[in-house]
């Protein structure tokens, strides 16, 4: 569904990921690690548009993702749950929700098959429709960024650092639903950090340190790996 081949990006004189290859299939949940300034938010910034890429070539089933803006990324069927969420505050729930959909095709019927699917996978926030995002716990924050970026239809879903700062149950609520998701048929690209969030949920696991990968495998082999936490924290040492 995605690849990437020999991807440079980054915002300044110097590219912040270099010679990045990298392949997702239709269904699969993959996952992107990595500490922190390793380039992983800069990868999907350049994935989505967000930031120029500077040498290489996205495709995503079968277009140049590359050639295209933002907004007509998330057309084709990309959306991105972004690091921290990024809610608007002022604005309720469904006013959220709303604005993750103003790239939606298919009119009211289509709009409102997406606001039913939301708020079945999440129903706090059927239960808080009218109330404002800035007044929610950071876990339903969490949810409602993902429910925001699902309105939009998408067939691949990228989520940065989904898990960060939550407490364990809501965690697992959230884990639960990207299950659902995922059996739903949605594609999964997740940034993550901590291995054992990471590894029970994807099928392969790249490790991207200082702007390249450094490490490429199924998360079944990797888990079994005896010097996992020496390997992880020997390639993030890398990092300094």
């Amino acid at each position: 569904m995605l690849r990437l081949r020999d991807v440079s990006a980054g915002y300044g004189a110097a590219p912040m990921v270099q010679e990045i290859d990298l392949a997702v299939e239709t269904g699969e949940c993959v996952a992107l690690l990595g500490p922190n300034g390793a380039g992983k938010s800069t990868l999907m910034a350049a994935i989505t548009g967000t930031i120029a890429c500077r040498a290489g070539e996205f495709v995503f089933d079968g277009s140049d993702l590359g050639r295209l803006r933002s907004h007509e990324i998330v057309r084709c069927g990309v959306a991105l749950v972004p690091e921290g969420r990024l809610v608007f505050a002022p604005f309720s729930i469904e006013d959220n929700l709303r604005l993750g959909a103003v790239r939606l095709r298919g009119g009211h019927g289509a709009l409102a098959e997406r606001f039913e699917f939301v708020y079945r996978l999440f129903p706090r926030l059927a239960e808080r429709r009218t109330q404002a995002a800035g007044t929610l716990s950071g876990g339903e924050q969490q949810m409602l960024a993902i429910g925001r970026a699902l309105m939009s239809a998408p067939r691949l879903l990228l989520l940065d650092e989904p898990f960060l700062g939550l407490a364990p149950l809501v965690a697992a609520e959230i884990r639960r639903a990207l299950e659902r998701l995922r059996e739903a048929g949605v594609t999964l690209l997740i940034v993550e950090q901590k291995l054992d969030v990471a590894l029970p949920m994807a099928s392969r696991a790249y490790v991207l340190i200082k702007g390249r990968i450094a490490l490429h495998d199924s998360t079944a082999r990797i888990a079994r790996r005896e010097d996992l936490a020496h390997l992880y924290f020997a390639l993030a040492a890398g990092q300094a």
